[in-house]
């Protein structure tokens, strides 16, 4: 079992910054992947950005050159730096831990809103 705690949302203005945290314990061994997705209101939930166990980054387009993801492998933590914040990138922003025995696992989710 794998447990993932998320924190770091809140309301920022546009143009401003937030860094989410995801804090993970539990079964960590064959990490296969890490990566932060998010859903609005009334949209599926997306691929924001993943990181292999390798080192390998992932950024879906909207958010390239603006967010970055990163990992504390001693602190068991991934990091999510949000630069230059937009409004439509106000959503649920969620945790997600994929192993290679299968198992894929979820946080509990942080608000991030941005206000124009």
């Amino acid at each position: 079992q794998v447990q993932l705690v998320e924190s770091g949302g809140g309301l920022v203005q546009a143009g401003g910054s937030l860094r989410l945290s995801c804090a993970a314990s539990g079964r960590l061994f064959s990490i296969k992947s890490m990566g932060w997705y998010r859903q609005a209101p009334g949209k599926q939930r997306e691929l924001v950005a993943a990181i292999t166990g390798g080192g390998s980054t992932n950024y879906a387009d909207s958010v390239k050159g603006r967010f970055t993801i990163s990992t504390d492998n001693y602190k068991n933590t991934v990091y999510l730096q949000m630069n230059g914040l937009k409004p439509e990138d106000t959503a649920v922003y969620y945790c997600n831990h994929q192993f290679a025995r299968g198992d894929t696992y979820w946080g509990q989710g942080t608000q991030v809103t941005v206000s124009s």
